[in-house]
């Protein structure tokens, strides 16, 4: 058995993020407290999750099944609603918790669900995709989206705990996987540069959820994403580093009908971020070049169709990360160095999305 890992991620209440393979044992004695325990899982593990609720009924609980909607469909607030529903009709109090089990869309939905529940109950994250692993299910961050906008509704609800349970990759198809594998390329960019050496290095067990390269990558970015946290939590400063490539990336769902994975989006934006900093003087060639040459070693996306440029615009400037219709970047001075661009004009943003444009 893979040693576990363990990070506490610094918050009010601090809480530990476990890491290893077959943990889900352990889940009971992260559910101190309560009674009843609400599973908000996609209908597509409805099986894991009957697996999940059987195991914890043993253990004595009272547990419930919330089957929703698969990726950002589930992030609807008449899904939060359904939900809420289930947990009315439960009598679920505010000793009671709620596990979020799936992807980054699922652990978003049961922490929104959590949060505005009583005015908040306690979440276990247990996230499926390694989207979730490194970064949706740790630093409490919870919402929905709207028809204007992803996440423009949210709470921040630190979860109790976090179990990653590299087991659970096994039935993840192999997109789902990479794409997800774009957040630890972001974590390599704003902070640690070994993460972009060891995938350089070994692409192939870089990527292999088996491998203890693999294992040591999505350590290594959670890491990175619990130090931010620990810092910064309601994002007031060094937290919205994280967002590196998310503001066209957001924009990029949107104008799919968020029918794009996550982090094919956030590659795109990233080869963006890094273009707008070269033309501002602050990456060199090299650095920009080296963004493409890890992202498509991937199978990754770095370009978009040059004729969405105009909806694009007009979504990043409702991005909850803008102020005042005033955009925001987060740039590169170089790898490893990030920073805020503010206010970038119209045009360096025009020639940019050109340096990606297809």
């Amino acid at each position: 058995m893979t040693e576990l890992r363990r990070i506490t991620v610094g918050a009010a209440e601090p809480y530990e993020v476990v890491i290893g393979r077959n943990l889900l044992d352990q889940v009971p004695s992260m559910l101190v407290g309560a009674k009843k325990v609400l599973i908000v899982h996609p209908v597509g593990l409805s099986v894991s999750a009957e697996a999940l609720r059987d195991s914890l009924m043993e253990a004595n609980f009272e547990v419930v099944l919330a089957g929703v909607p698969d990726s950002e469909d589930a992030k609807r607030i008449e899904v939060a609603a359904f939900c809420w529903g289930i947990l009315g009709k439960s009598e679920f109090s505010r000793s009671d918790m709620i596990i979020g089990f799936g992807g980054g869309a699922i652990t978003d939905l049961a922490g929104f669900v959590a949060a505005t529940w009583l005015r908040g109950v306690g979440v276990i994250q247990i996230p499926t995709t390694v989207l979730a692993m490194v970064d949706a299910s740790i630093g409490g961050k919870t919402g929905v989206n709207t028809a204007e906008g992803k996440n423009l509704v949210g709470v921040f609800h630190s979860p109790k705990g976090v179990l990653v349970d590299l087991e659970t990759l096994g039935s993840l198809a192999r997109n789902e996987l990479i794409a997800g594998f774009a957040e630890v390329v972001k974590c390599g960019f704003i902070s640690d540069t070994q993460i972009l050496e060891l995938i350089q290095n070994n692409t192939a067990e870089a990527t292999d959820p088996s491998s203890e390269l693999f294992l040591e990558l999505v350590t290594r970015a959670i890491n990175v994403k619990a130090v931010v946290v620990a810092e910064d939590f309601r994002e007031q400063g060094l937290r919205e580093t994280l967002n590196y490539g998310h503001t066209l990336g957001h924009a990029i769902e949107l104008a799919e009908r968020y029918k794009w994975r996550h982090g094919a989006a956030v590659s795109i934006g990233m080869v963006f971020a890094a273009e707008l900093a070269r033309l501002n003087g602050r990456l060199s060639t090299v650095d920009v070049q080296r963004h493409r040459d890890i992202l498509t070693s991937l199978g990754l996306p770095v370009s978009y169709p040059a004729d969405k440029w105009p909806q694009l615009l007009t979504n990043m400037r409702i991005d909850k990360k803008a102020r005042a219709g005033n955009l925001r970047f987060i740039v590169l001075d170089e790898v490893g160095k990030p920073r805020v661009m503010h206010s970038p004009t119209d045009e360096i943003l025009f020639t940019a999305f050109q340096e990606i444009a297809q």
